[in-house]
């Protein structure tokens, strides 16, 4: 008997998205629920381009000086982020994180996936900006998230100062406006269905069990 096909994952999503790294871990525990085999694959977008090249101060910073938040208001938001992400294992904290253009970051994505290491790098780079507070805007950060992985230093780091992987972002950004993506984390299964934010585990797990079903059906 022939093995299912893997259900194809294309994941829209910005490391500096809380809500990103929240709906990674319940589209996780989806899959498991769901208990199928998927091929993901993460794609750029860029949801704060209002970020300057050289911001040195916090996520709640951000909102107030870029965005014009009331401070409070930011220090609530973040609250309530930080406790939805407490919920499902992650440590966030907003107080002490460095934000960042992530232009670089997504350079680094394209970089593991030519290199079949991008799930574990997209991992490591959430974790740096969200939970241990490391500046994912430098490049010798970069490099060294890339080494952690198991990947090359130099080539990493090249790689990253180089924009060697602009046309990709570009045709990321550019597919995310085909499907008229305007929020992150967006989630396209099997190039049918979208599923937009973080959503709860059963949601997931629903729809890969549908797309998994169709793609049998079609098979």
């Amino acid at each position: 008997m022939t093995a299912p096909s893997p259900v194809k994952v294309d994941v829209w999503s910005d490391i500096v998205c809380p809500w990103c790294y929240i709906g990674k871990r319940r589209f996780e525990e989806g899959l498991r629920e769901w208990g199928g085999a998927v091929e993901v694959e993460y794609h750029s977008f860029d949801l704060l381009p209002d970020t300057p090249e050289d911001f040195a101060g916090t996520p709640i910073d951000y909102l107030v000086d870029i965005r014009g938040v009331d401070r409070d208001a930011a220090i609530g938001m973040a609250a309530q982020e930080e406790k939805v992400a407490k919920s499902v294992g992650l440590a966030f904290d907003y107080a002490s994180a460095r934000h960042a253009k992530t232009t670089k970051a997504h350079q680094l994505l394209h970089f593991a996936k030519s290199q079949g290491k991008q799930l574990e790098v997209a991992e490591r780079l959430f974790d740096a900006y969200f939970v241990t507070r490391s500046d994912i805007g430098d490049t010798e950060n970069l490099a060294r998230i890339a080494e952690a992985a198991g990947l090359d230093y130099t080539s990493a780091r090249t790689a990253v100062e180089e924009g060697a992987f602009d046309e990709a972002i570009q045709g990321d950004l550019k597919a995310a406006a085909a499907f008229g993506i305007r929020g992150v984390p967006f989630f396209v299964l099997d190039g049918k269905y979208g599923i937009s934010g973080a959503q709860d585990p059963r949601v997931f797990a629903e729809a890969l069990a549908r797309a998994a079903g169709e793609s049998d059906v079609e098979g």
